[in-house]
């Protein structure tokens, strides 16, 4: 399948995670899921089309202090885990989860409003979920997360089948993920109508090269990321900004990344910019009873031979008609994966700008 139609597949299955509409079967068993359908049109080719996108299954499970919670995805060209744990509650302020869970770094749960997230997620840095052991403490105002992940959640950095984006295995870049570690810290400040949440995040991560015949030579290696965020909600307002270094010791300054079926490059050092404002309300036209409307900005600014800043921007709203949910995004790219880019904050190939339009429809239950 050639590059355009597989980046046009992933662009379909992105979206901002919120709770399913979930049926409650017991007192302490909900199950529920989605289906959606999507249109996405593309400057840089004619293949736009409207088709079915996803159709998930949720389960949620909540007896005292025991907790779980798991979800499973059917794409066109992929079938993949999202996120599957089992939980224990301390108390009510103190939870550990094992399993295959969020990873806690940054603006939690996501740091972006669109159905196709900011470059963060293509990064591995949103939404990302792995396989390890979180334990979260919340009490007076402040959050604190301590995790470790011993690998991605499928344990095989050549499975490029996956939901989130995590190191990749490539004969060019022979690497996957081998332990990490993560500790995050916010504080929430309510001031009536002003809710702010500071907060800053470390990470250190392990990879392990994998030899083959094919593969280059390497060796194992680490690196580290740290970020600080800054979330304030003023009435119907939500500003986001976010400032990200990540520095991994790889060869040649890049490195491997994947998901939806596919691998790509990005830099392997760089700084992440990313500036966010959402404004919802009520509405009353027809069907429609409310609709959020945004602007993400993420900027990945890279420096050494053959790298180069990468800019996404995406503008859309969110409209909500009972159980449908409607994200209808515009999306400019420069030198961006999945906007025509050859990876994020490299220089290979065509780094000017494009853009694309996406709708998407999904029925939640």
């Amino acid at each position: 399948m050639k590059l355009s139609t597989r980046v046009g597949i992933v662009s379909l299955s992105l979206m901002c995670s919120f709770s399913s509409l979930a049926v409650p079967v017991t007192d302490q068993l909900d199950i529920g899921g989605a289906v959606r359908l999507n249109y996405g049109w593309k400057d840089y080719d004619d293949n736009d089309k409207f088709e079915f996108e996803l159709f998930r299954v949720d389960v949620n499970y909540k007896d005292d202090k025991l907790l779980a919670s798991a979800q499973y995805r059917w794409y066109q060209d992929q079938e993949v885990v999202h996120h599957a744990w089992a939980g224990y509650k301390f108390s009510d302020e103190t939870t550990v989860k094992l399993g295959i869970t969020l990873v806690p770094f940054g603006l939690l749960d996501v740091a972006s409003h669109s159905f196709w997230f900011g470059s963060t997620y293509y990064l591995g840095f949103e939404d990302d979920y792995d396989a390890g052991i979180h334990l979260q403490h919340e009490a007076n105002g402040w959050r604190y997360d301590i995790a470790y992940f011993a690998n991605d959640e499928y344990g095989d950095g050549s499975r490029y089948d996956r939901y989130s984006f995590d190191v990749a295995y490539t004969s060019a870049r022979p690497y996957e993920e081998a332990g990490q570690y993560n500790a995050r810290i916010e504080r929430l400040i309510d001031t009536g109508d002003v809710q702010h949440k500071l907060g800053a995040s470390f990470q250190f991560s392990q990879f392990d090269y994998v030899a083959s015949d094919d593969a280059v030579a390497g060796k194992d290696t680490d690196g580290y990321a740290a970020a600080v965020h800054y979330q304030v909600d003023w009435n119907n307002w939500q500003g986001q900004l976010q400032y990200i270094h990540y520095d991994y010791d790889m060869p040649d300054e890049r490195m491997a990344m994947s998901a939806f079926s596919y691998p790509f490059e990005i830099a392997a050092k760089a700084d992440v910019y990313t500036a966010n404002v959402s404004h919802s309300m009520d509405v009353d036209w027809g069907p429609v009873s409310s609709i959020n409307c945004y602007n993400d900005f993420s900027m990945t600014a890279a420096s050494g031979e053959g790298l180069d800043d990468s800019i996404q921007n995406v503008t859309g709203c969110m409209l909500t008609a009972g159980k449908f949910y409607t994200y209808v995004d515009w999306i400019a790219g420069k030198n961006m994966w999945f906007a025509n880019g050859p990876g994020i904050g490299i220089d290979d190939g065509d780094n000017g700008w494009h853009s694309r339009l996406n709708i998407n429809i999904g029925l939640y239950f």
